[in-house]
């Protein structure tokens, strides 16, 4: 999450004080991710460091210092709202690092480790949908926010499940070891194939 362009993006609308952004920040995002008042300021520095913003008090970041966005803070401001995420390469997922890595470890029951994290996730999304139906329509970014969450976990027990089916489909494996059927690529190898794909 980058809080530098959050503020920016909050600075957009006009002038405003580090305490006022906090809790703008907040009320923006549905209070799910909480601001420390000390990382704003730090935070609102940098960017003043960077030229992005600019305060009346150039001696520091007080609790009444009045902050701006400049020129060059809107262009920053505009290519990062347009930057497509990063997906290339994937990102360190503990899971599929946990699955990948159960594998080879001896005596480890692979189908009930994925569905004890399925059953979880399953869970989870249950209580997801509860919040979903309490929500009021006034409440857009919670909304937003749940629903992210909902697919964002979908997406996982998918994964699982076929994660799942594609290791029963294989021959029986001695524990301990690789599945049959299944030598595995040196690293180098399945990162430059990961590497070439453009999303």
């Amino acid at each position: 999450m980058s809080i530098r362009h959050a503020l920016l993006a909050l600075l957009s609308e006009g002038p405003k004080y580090g305490l006022q952004l906090r809790q703008e920040f907040e009320s923006r995002t549905g209070e799910v991710w909480p601001l420390n008042v000390g990382q704003v300021y730090t935070t609102l520095q940098r960017l003043e460091r960077d030229g992005l913003v600019e305060s009346e008090d150039a001696a520091g970041a007080g609790p009444q210092n009045v902050f701006t966005i400049t020129s060059n803070g809107s262009d920053e401001l505009d290519k990062w709202l347009r930057m497509p995420p990063d997906v290339v390469p994937p990102p360190r997922d503990e899971l599929v690092i946990k699955v990948l890595v159960a594998m080879r470890v001896p005596g480890v029951d692979l189908p009930e480790l994925l569905q004890a994290h399925r059953r979880h996730l399953v869970q989870v999304m249950q209580e997801y949908t509860r919040l979903k139906s309490e929500i009021t329509e006034g409440e857009v970014e919670v909304s937003l926010v749940v629903d992210a969450e909902l697919f964002r976990i979908e997406a996982i027990v998918r994964w699982l499940d076929t994660t799942d089916a594609r290791l029963k489909r294989l021959p029986a494996r001695t524990a301990g070891t690789t599945p049959a059927g299944t030598a595995p690529m040196s690293a180098p190898r399945v990162g430059r194939r990961i590497a070439g794909v453009r999303r």
